[in-house]
């Protein structure tokens, strides 16, 4: 080892010394900018990382245009058209039940039958007492013509013969008072066969075959209600009451009826007429709709929602009800601009029809409103939007066709 090191000369040692100390420096800086440039890359991916985080993510929809129905809707009460309360108008038995309850029946059908036994009876007497009268005044009439021979030979006085003419026309009371009772009798025996007076339903029944019934009993014997077709009387506010007798001179109405939850669809129908004055203890005004009601899914004092059918509102700008926000300046919605910040806008709502709402004023189609998740917004808000499960539709996908 001795004998290298005193080979290499001392002057050299020096320089060699010098450029490694270099050479490490350089590997040193070289080192620290690499780990510099990785940090800052690092760095500033998780900013922008931790800037995506911190945006809200929230479902949209695109603000539309399209048809929607206009509705007026109150609370409806059906009715039927007729309800009818047979009674007896002769006292009697029942001899007979002819209708099942609940059975639809005709006008003329006959229901029941009461004993006419009483009433053929009295016809016949009143029959007997007719024949027994006209026998009288035949017999007087024969007298009168004698008499009146009698008279013009100055055989009576004229006295005589008047009192004979007298006799004659009484028998002609008599006989019509006999023809009067006759008539009566036979209208005792009609009343006998109680009959239905209109097409309806007959409900259960009040009395049973046995029965004794008398023309002055309070409770009828049979209800009858008509309900093809039925009624739907409906309040609407009088303020709206222009509108209606406006659209009523242009063309037929249509109503239709909804259950008491307001989502089943139970029947269509037509407006018939507006009542003739306002109660003013509600101020509201009342209407009849008309409905056909051939599957009977309409029943006599079943409350109903009517919805009387306006107009269409062509081309009119809607968005999903969900989306509107109420403030203190009035109802807003959050509008997402390209730069994905929440933009406040004020609107002027229409009317409501179903889950979408008709916008007056304050947006434009294809403007993308925020319906899901408005509640962690906030003006200038940064965004992630998604396409909203919420959909806008009104209670039906297509207008009701408007009848001239």
């Amino acid at each position: 080892m001795s004998s290298s090191q005193s080979s290499i000369p001392a002057g050299e040692k020096g320089p060699r010394r010098h450029y490694a100390v270099w050479i490490v420096a350089a590997l040193l800086l070289v080192i620290g900018v690499v780990i510099y440039r990785v940090r800052s890359s690092s760095a500033a991916a998780s900013k922008s990382k931790d800037a995506y985080t911190s945006a809200i993510s929230v479902g949209v929809t695109e603000v539309r245009k399209r048809d929607v129905p206009y509705y007026l809707t109150g609370l409806g009460n059906v009715t039927a058209f007729n309800t009818v309360t047979a009674h007896t108008r002769v006292d009697g038995q029942i001899m007979q039940v002819l209708f099942r309850e609940g059975q639809f029946v005709h006008q003329g059908d006959v229901l029941v039958e009461i004993d006419p036994r009483p009433y053929q009876v009295a016809l016949e007497q009143a029959e007997g007492q007719l024949a027994k009268d006209v026998a009288a005044q035949n017999d007087a009439k024969v007298d009168l013509a004698r008499y009146q021979q009698l008279w013009q030979e100055g055989v009576i006085a004229r006295q005589q013969l008047d009192t004979q003419q007298a006799t004659v026309g009484q028998y002609d009371g008599a006989i019509k008072s006999d023809q009067a009772a006759i008539d009566n009798e036979k209208l005792q025996l009609t009343y006998c066969r109680i009959t239905s007076p209109i097409d309806g339903r007959v409900g259960l029944r009040l009395v049973d075959p046995g029965n004794i019934v008398h023309a002055a009993d309070t409770g009828g014997m049979i209800v009858i209600t008509q309900v093809q077709p039925i009624a739907v009387i409906f309040t609407l506010p009088e303020d709206v009451l222009p509108q209606v007798a406006a659209q009523m001179k242009v063309g037929e109405l249509t109503v239709e009826a909804y259950s008491r939850d307001n989502d089943t669809k139970i029947a269509q129908g037509k407006l018939l007429t507006i009542d003739n004055q306002i109660d003013q203890t509600t101020g509201t005004i009342r209407l009849k709709a008309q409905f056909d009601n051939h599957d009977l899914s309409l029943w006599p004092n079943q409350f109903v929602n009517a919805r009387v059918l306006l107009n269409v509102r062509q081309n009119a700008t809607v968005i999903p009800t969900a989306g509107i926000q109420s403030g203190a300046q009035g109802p807003f919605v959050y509008v997402i601009g390209s730069d994905r910040k929440a933009e406040v806008r004020p609107i002027q709502v229409d009317f409501a029809e179903g889950n979408i709402s008709v916008i007056k004023q304050g947006l434009k189609p294809d403007e993308q409103i925020v319906v899901d998740g408005a509640d962690k917004l906030q003006a200038d808000a940064l965004v992630t939007p998604h396409e909203s499960n919420v959909t806008g539709t009104p209670a039906s996908n297509a207008a009701p066709e408007m009848h001239p």
